[in-house]
Parts: structure tokens; sequence; C-alpha cells
């Protein structure tokens, strides 16, 4: 369908003048309409031509605040020209019965760009539109994504806990809402204790699901252990989580540490799965990188997880810790940031030593449920785990 054509209002004394002027612009194919003033003038004025002579000076700002105004005059020194200009007008044209072709052609120019600004226009409207809706679902995103964030958190373990002379205690800090990472730290039975340590790829609430699972899946493995074998159990659940998490077929992976310590032994058994930075023991004054290694979880069928094990000496610190702690470390290589960090642990006590170390102190402590702990602050999730015994158990 055709556009309607715009109507172009002409102002001038009525006479054989105006009549000229008001044919001039008729030639495109212009419709127009001839008035003694603005107030004759209908609503769906797209342009006014108006010759300086017909409009009082006084009348000009409010006539080109109205509508776009291209003034014709018969001479540039005409005074009303000039007060016509002071006004705000789109442009003006001497002589225009001389110019037709350009006056034509300047009022197509106006009504083209006006159209564009009415456009504009309407695009910033939508675009306002759309962006108080984007506004409104973004909150409703936040507030769900807070509420899952206090929801994980009240799966985690309860902080610095003590159980058959082992304490464990940890700091928890989502780059986001939600977290990858995740921890968990409970007796099996009177002899054993049960934790694991998991870093899930990415963070958000996709890798928190995975959280979740795992949580699920560890809570229904741990009631089908018949209490024996303990050695068993670490790889067992890093394989059989291995297929949970191809079977989802979600793309998801992770790295864990699992661990089972058998409180009468003294030893600790475990499996690895790609952990990274590898579990940290320090006894007697020296730290060493627990022996083993293993594939990531989620990632390759028939994945194999060895059993390790290891004594664990009278006075001991065990440090778990997210990749997200290598970002907070100097050094321009892997290599460089893991050695760093093996002297930082070795120089800290407690957890709120290696915090004050990596310059940590001043996020939440992990337990004070808010979840705006960590936004922004971290480039990613960071969640670091300590277990101390026997005779640290009670410092």
């Amino acid at each position: 369908m055709d556009r309607p054509k715009p109507l172009i209002g002409v102002i001038d004394i009525p006479g054989p003048e105006r009549d000229a002027l008001a044919d001039t612009i008729a030639r495109d194919g212009l419709a127009v309409l001839a008035a003694d003033t603005p107030d004759e003038l209908p609503p769906d004025i797209s342009l006014v031509v108006a010759h300086a002579r017909a409009i009082p000076p006084q009348q000009w700002p409010t006539l080109c605040e109205r509508l776009p105004t291209l003034v014709v005059s018969d001479s540039r020194a005409a005074p009303e020209l000039l007060s016509a200009v002071d006004a705000g007008l789109v442009d003006y044209i001497v002589e225009p019965l001389r110019h037709g072709q350009l006056l034509r052609r300047m009022i197509r120019k106006v009504i083209e760009l006006r159209r564009l600004e009415e456009a504009r226009r309407q695009d910033q409207l939508r675009l306002e539109e759309l962006n108080d809706t984007l506004e409104t679902h973004l909150a409703m995103l936040r507030l769900d994504q807070q509420a899952g964030g206090q929801i994980q958190r009240k799966l985690l373990p309860p902080r610095r806990q003590n159980a058959g002379g082992v304490t464990c205690d940890y700091w928890f800090a989502p780059s986001l809402y939600l977290s990858g990472d995740f921890l968990d730290f409970q007796r099996l039975d009177e002899r054993h204790l049960l934790f694991y340590f998991a870093d899930v790829s990415g963070h958000g609430a996709s890798s928190a699901f995975v959280t979740v699972l795992l949580k699920y899946l560890a809570n229904r493995w741990q009631g089908e252990w018949n209490g024996t074998a303990p050695e068993a159990l670490p790889p067992r659940w890093l394989a059989d989580l291995n297929r949970e998490l191809l079977d989802t077929g979600i793309g998801k992976h992770a790295t864990l540490f699992v661990g089972v310590i058998d409180l009468e032994r003294r030893y600790l058994h475990y499996s690895l799965g790609a952990q990274l930075p590898m579990p940290l023991l320090v006894a007697d004054g020296k730290v060493e990188t627990l022996p083993g290694e293993g594939m990531p979880v989620g990632l390759f069928p028939g994945a194999h997880y060895p059993t390790l094990g290891c004594p664990l000496p009278e006075n001991f610190h065990l440090w778990l810790c997210s990749d997200g702690v290598l970002e907070c470390l100097p050094g321009e290589t892997l290599d460089m940031r893991l050695r760093e960090l093996e002297q930082r642990v070795l120089s800290s006590g407690t957890l709120e030593d290696l915090r004050a170390s990596l310059a940590l102190g001043h996020l939440g402590d992990g337990d004070d449920g808010d979840p705006e702990a960590g936004i922004e602050a971290l480039p990613d999730d960071l969640t670091i785990m300590m277990l101390s015994g026997f005779g640290y158990a009670d410092s």
C-alpha cells in the first residue's frame, strides 16, 4: 500500500503570490494546504512553508517549536527572515518561485529527516520498553539466583566441625550467586570419616546444579555402603559420578578429590579426579603434594580411578583449594603459582591465615549467608578446605 502524500502547509498573505507558491510546491505530487495563519493548519501537517512577511516576529518561536518550518523570503535582508532564523527554523530559501525545484527538494529532505527522526523516536520507545522488560527479568533471575545460593549453602556441612580428632573448616565464595565448587565432611561410622572436594567446570546455575546432583549421589552411595572396604569407596564414587554426568548429557565435567580417613589407623584412603591444585599435606614443618593422578569426572566413558592412600601424621594440615585460588597468586606460569601456594599454606596455621595471605580477608566468612559475598570481587569461584588432626584438632 502506497504511503499517503505528506501534507504541506503554506502560510502567506492571500493573493496571487501565495497561489503561485502553493502551485510550485505541488508540482512534485505533494499535497498542499494554504492558510493565512498557523492556527488554521490541521494537526496532520508534515511541514510548514511560511513566507517571512506573513508571520509576526513574536510567533516564530511557537511555530518552529510546533512544526518543522521552512521559511521563504523575497530578500535576504528582510528583517522578518532574521527573526525566523533566530527562532530555529529548519532552513530558508530566497526567491522561492525562481528556485522551485530546489524548494521541492528541500521540502522532501525535511520530510525524510522528520520521518527518520520519528522512526528513531519510536525505536527509542521500543528500546526503553524492552529495557524495562529486561530489567524486570533480570531482577527475577537475580532473586532466583540468590535463593538458589542460599539453598546451596544449606547443603554445605557446618563450619569448623570436629569428628574423631579431625577438624574440618572451609571458606566458600562464589564469583556469582551460585558456585560450581562444593565439599562435604561427615562420619561414615565410628571409625571412618568421609570428605570430598569438587570443582565443576564453569560457574553459575548449571554448575551449581551438578553440585546438587553430587550431594544427592553421595548421600545415596553412603547409605548403600556396607561398612567394608573403605579404600574402595573413593574410586567407586568417582567412577559412578563419571557415568552419571555422562548420562545426563549436559556437557559438564568436574575435578574431584574423595577421601576416607581411617581414624584407628590414622590412614587416608583417597582417589583423584584431576584435582588442581593438588591437595597439600603439611606436617613437621614440611609441605608435600599428595601423590597420584586421575582423569576428570564426566569427560571420558569408562575412566578408571586409582585407589590411593597415605598415613596421616600426629599433627597435620590437609589443604584443598579450587582452581580459583590460582587467580589470587603471583607468578607468570602455573608452576610458579603452585609453588607460591605451597609456601603460603606452609606458613598458614589456620584458614584465616591463608585468606589473609591471599588478600581475601575483606570478603565474607563463607557462612554468613550473604548471597552477595564474592560478587564481582573474584574472577572465579573460590573454595578452600582445611582438615586438621590429630593434635591440631582443638587448635
